[in-house]
């Protein structure tokens, strides 16, 4: 009862709080102008119930990078000021609010708890997950950890910073990243191209390309130039959904300003292509590599065999397969089998026959898994 009285008077001095952040009402902020007005206000506002009035009329949400950073301050502000009292009320009123009632938020209100010190909010919050139901899992569990480490003031070092965000990111909470490099920057840790690194992984997998143009940003914020590593991440980030053309993009970008891409980056995208079918990409992506003096690994080979075959281009997935073979790199059994059927199948014959030969002498405790292919290969006449 008390909270929905709570919720009825918030309701009422709902255009009062508008005022707050636009003064002149006859002006309309976008979502982003209206976090960036509470966040410029909330720096210079020393009265901690203004201070709440402020966070309620900007609508915080964490989904919003800018509205986590306005969390960030206004917590820290009141944390200052010593109004334990009005952080809990702000967070609790929060937390069932409709559009915040999701494990996302409780995640980060634990983290806010903890940035304030108030670790038994952070662990109570956590345990009444349920009953805001919302699933408890890894994620609100690496929140309760990280809020752990602020309130006991233990000074991680850069290794476990880029753990935590790890952690985060794994468990498809990569937007807690940025509030983990806020408090880097707040304790002197500088970030480095691993801690960005993991981070536009993270967000790549959760498609938020957005938010990887941000970490992009503080990158170049913090002096910390993409070298072939985070390109290399990016690459294969963007194979993997399927954006293949996208990451050749990336490629072609990195060689016009001089900057060389590897094996690995080609092996990426020879990858991402086969993988969207797109055969003759992927070989010229091959040729490309090889004629830059690239050696393609193992891995390489392989999976350019076994899409080669899985495209009926069995005459190219041999010479391929052959090349592989003299740098003693063989694709497994159901790989070689599907090849060799291949040939067959475009009456490739004498090269089939020829392929086990080499295979059997190569592994002669194997020789007996083509016992019966060999036995359907057409007799010679």
């Amino acid at each position: 009862m008390a909270f929905l009285l709570r919720l009825r008077i918030i309701s009422m001095h709902r255009r009062n709080y508008s005022t707050i952040l636009n003064p002149d009402s006859n002006t309309i902020f976008t979502s982003k102008e209206k976090s960036r007005a509470a966040i410029a206000r909330l720096k210079t506002e020393e009265n901690p119930q203004r201070i709440i009035d402020i966070c309620r009329a900007a609508s915080l949400n964490p989904e919003s990078h800018l509205d986590r950073v306005a969390f960030s301050v206004a917590i820290s502000k009141l944390s200052k000021l010593t109004y334990f009292e009005g952080i809990r009320s702000l967070l609790e009123e929060l937390k069932h609010r409709p559009d915040l009632r999701n494990e996302r938020f409780v995640s980060h209100s634990i983290v806010l708890y903890g940035q304030a010190g108030m670790i038994q909010n952070a662990i109570d919050t956590f345990e009444q997950m349920d009953q805001l139901v919302v699933k408890r899992d890894v994620k609100s569990l690496n929140a309760l950890l990280f809020a752990c480490i602020l309130k006991y003031d233990i000074l991680p070092d850069l290794d476990t910073y880029n753990w935590v965000i790890k952690a985060f990111c794994e468990s498809g909470n990569s937007s807690s990243g940025f509030s983990i490099i806020a408090e880097m920057d707040r304790n002197g840790c500088v970030p480095n191209a691993t801690t960005f690194g993991t981070l536009i992984a993270g967000f790549y997998k959760e498609e938020k390309l957005e938010d990887v143009g941000k970490v992009l940003n503080l990158m170049d914020e913090h002096g910390i130039m993409p070298e072939l590593g985070t390109y290399n991440i990016r690459i294969q980030s963007l194979c993997k959904l399927r954006r293949s053309y996208e990451a050749k993009s990336l490629v072609d970008g990195m060689l016009s300003r001089g900057m060389k891409p590897n094996s690995v980056s080609y092996s990426h995208l020879i990858h991402g292509f086969c993988k969207e079918g797109n055969l003759e990409e992927a070989k010229k992506l091959f040729k490309s590599m090889v004629s830059r003096g690239l050696i393609p690994d193992s891995q390489c080979y392989f999976t350019l065999v076994y899409f080669l075959c899985h495209g009926g281009d069995y005459e190219t997935a041999l010479q391929v397969c052959k090349e592989s073979m003299e740098k003693k790199w063989v694709p497994n059994f159901t790989v070689m089998k599907s090849l060799v059927e291949g040939l067959v199948s475009i009456s490739m014959v004498d090269e089939a026959r020829e392929l086990i030969r080499q295979i059997k002498k190569k592994f002669p405790k194997s020789a007996y898994l083509w016992k019966a292919t060999e036995e359907e290969l057409p007799k010679k006449p």
